[in-house]
């Protein structure tokens, strides 16, 4: 009877223990239970997709806003260079927000920035406009620095699929911003005021979605924030900064330069447009496509290469090929960008080994990498002025593709970025060492 008492006794000792290392874990497991995880997939796919109608609404409605507010042709050109701009100014400060809050407190706030930009570019006239662009600009560049290390902390076995759904969202929203804003304009008897103050409702909707996951996120012991030191000294590194940067730098050229090119080479202004929007409407492809198929390999080399030759073939076909296969190169084009993207914000969560690390080098790739972007289309246009002719613009088109191809080539290896963790309180301090070449 003793022992059977003991016996029990033991059993129950068990279970009690293991009911404890349940429940000690159970806030751990939360993260990857399909209930939070589909809430995250909703929520990135929303905010996703208000990350760029702020930025490609706006092209569509520059002769009205010029001709509104009585703006130069040099005060345009900085609206339209101003959201990529803070894009590289602003993404290296994000990581730091980490200090201070969960990222996903980060994303919140900046989502609320988002709002208050849209809202304040259509009051005030042109010094309106200008600061809520700035702000806008602000958000969405923070936001896209922490959802990538959200996703390496919360799902790193979906990272695959995440990045591909968040990529997707992001050309998603850029081309519904650019299709509906000239609608949004007729429906308020011309007013360009109200078409771009519209996409303040989404932004907020996706404020409100996105407030959820401060509720879901998993639990923490103190601040997530870290500061990751040598992370400049890192060669892999630099090869997904470089990657990020130069597949930015060809698409905003795109985004900016391809229309002239067609209308210079006999196009229709209308019939121009409709060839960037189906090249816009093909990245959707590649970018859900691409993050899967990528992760199915040992690597990400071919999948790197591969987009970064179909975006130089689809833009040199559109420059020099013959007419009458247009569509055919900008659906390559299109097929080629949008696996870039998607493969670049891939890299930003594989390369990484933690959360804090994805944070910093998001920040690294992407504040140097949209700076490279803003200037692009700079370089294009003094090229065109310069020659009087695109065959300066293809020349450098030439030479970033092959830079981009060969920094794809390097950081699409199987490699993370090595640290040291120093684990001494809640806040680890991580030094970057450099990883074995």
């Amino acid at each position: 009877m003793t022992a059977s008492n003991s016996t029990h006794d033991t059993h129950s000792d068990s279970h009690a223990t293991a009911d404890a290392a349940a429940a000690t874990a159970s806030p751990a497991r939360t993260a990857l239970e399909p209930a939070p995880i589909l809430a995250l997939i909703v929520a990135v796919i929303v905010v996703g997709l208000n990350l760029r109608p702020t930025i490609t609404s706006v092209g569509p409605l520059l002769e009205a806003i010029r001709s509104g507010l009585g703006m130069s042709a040099s005060s345009i050109g900085f609206l339209i260079t101003l959201p990529v701009l803070c894009f590289g100014l602003f993404a290296p400060l994000a990581p730091r927000l980490l200090r201070y809050g969960s990222a996903e407190q980060g994303v919140l706030l900046s989502l609320l920035t988002l709002v208050l930009g849209v809202g304040l570019r259509s009051v005030f006239g042109a010094v309106g406009l200008f600061a809520g662009t700035l702000l806008a600009g602000i958000g969405i560049s923070v936001i896209m620095v922490l959802l990538p290390s959200i996703i390496k902390q919360r799902a790193p076995q979906r990272a695959g699929l995440m990045m591909g759904l968040y990529s997707m969202t992001i050309c998603m929203g850029a081309a519904i911003g650019a299709g509906a804003t000239v609608p949004l304009q007729n429906l308020a008897g011309g007013d360009w005021r109200p078409a771009l103050a519209f996409w303040l409702i989404p932004a907020l909707l996706a404020a409100l979605i996105w407030s959820r996951q401060l509720r879901e996120a998993p639990m923490r012991a103190g601040k997530t924030g870290s500061a990751v030191r040598g992370l400049f000294s890192s060669w892999l590194a630099w090869q997904v900064t470089f990657y990020t940067g130069l597949q930015a730098v060809l698409a905003y050229c795109v985004f900016g330069w391809l229309p002239a090119i067609l209308i210079d080479r006999g196009m229709t202004p209308l019939t121009a447009g409709f060839v960037l929007s189906t090249s816009i409407s093909m990245q959707l492809v590649t970018a859900l496509s691409g993050p899967w198929l990528a992760t199915r390999g040992r690597d990400q080399r071919f999948m790197s290469a591969l987009m970064m030759v179909l975006t130089f073939v689809g833009l040199l076909g559109c420059m020099m090929g013959p007419m009458g296969g247009i569509w055919v190169w900008a659906v390559v084009l299109g097929l080629g960008q949008g696996g870039c993207l998607s493969l670049s914000l891939l890299m930003l969560v594989l390369r990484s080994p933690s959360m804090p690390v994805a944070a910093a080098l998001a920040g690294m790739a992407q504040g140097i990498g949209y700076t490279m972007a803003a200037l692009g289309p700079l370089i294009v246009g003094f090229l065109r002025e310069y020659n009087g002719n695109w065959n300066g613009a293809a020349l450098f088109f030439t030479l970033a593709s092959l830079a981009g191809l060969a920094s794809g080539l390097s950081a699409g290896r199987a490699r993370v970025i090595k640290v040291s963790a120093d684990t001494t309180g809640p806040d680890t301090e991580l030094r970057g060492a450099r990883e074995n070449r």
